[in-house]
């Protein structure tokens, strides 16, 4: 399987994630937790970025002092769970640009049917962070990214809670250039497409819907 996968270990994303997937937690602490999830994954997807200087004025003096190089990322939510992630990206990276992509899974096929995509129209100059909770079969996954190169997108990284080892090879299968970063892989797919053990329907739990 080609492909990077960089599991974010930290104990304190650990922590948070055995947490969301206790059944009895319920939507409005599984929202939080995945919230704060997301700003932590933020500090360890963004680490590679690359600093410029440019000189300030602080009320004592003037310094040299780092930004970032490049034009601020992409944050592109997978509707409607991705919504989760992106709430705890923005709060980190507030001046990122933003864009939505719906997909929904065919409860029978379990393939992608998009009903929705609006994206920033400075893509192709900008590093792209796709985001979904859950990375399951992939077929989503795979639908995503590849509307995103359509549109331009030459960098994409791929965030999520959760990672199956079918979904991860399906997506470096059709895409081996993506790096996925996820806070686990667990151990398989179910009958039906889900994580196993999991947490469930990342959207059902998020939005209190089932």
């Amino acid at each position: 399987m080609a492909g990077t996968t960089r599991i974010i270990e930290h104990p304190l994303i650990q922590h948070k994630l055995t947490h969301m997937r206790r059944r009895e937690t319920a939507a409005p602490e599984f929202r939080r937790l995945l919230r704060e999830i997301a700003m932590l994954m933020a500090y360890e997807v963004m680490r590679d970025q690359k600093l410029r200087v440019i000189t300030i004025e602080t009320p004592v003096a003037t310094t040299q002092a780092p930004v970032l190089a490049a034009k601020s990322v992409c944050l592109i939510s997978i509707l409607r769970a991705g919504s989760g992630l992106l709430d705890g990206m923005l709060d980190v990276m507030p001046e990122a640009r933003v864009g939505h992509i719906g997909v929904y899974r065919d409860p029978e096929t379990l393939e992608a049917i998009e009903y929705y995509c609006k994206l920033p129209a400075d893509i192709a100059e900008r590093e792209v962070l796709l985001l979904d909770p859950m990375l399951a079969t992939g077929h989503s996954a795979i639908a995503a990214i590849s509307r995103i190169k359509a549109a331009g997108a030459a960098t994409i990284r791929y965030v999520c809670l959760l990672a199956a080892p079918e979904g991860l090879e399906a997506v470096y299968t059709s895409h081996p250039e993506v790096t996925v970063y996820t806070a686990a892989v667990d151990s398989h797919l179910d009958e039906h497409g889900y994580i196993v053990p999991g947490l469930g329907d990342a959207g059902d739990r998020l939005f209190g819907t089932r």
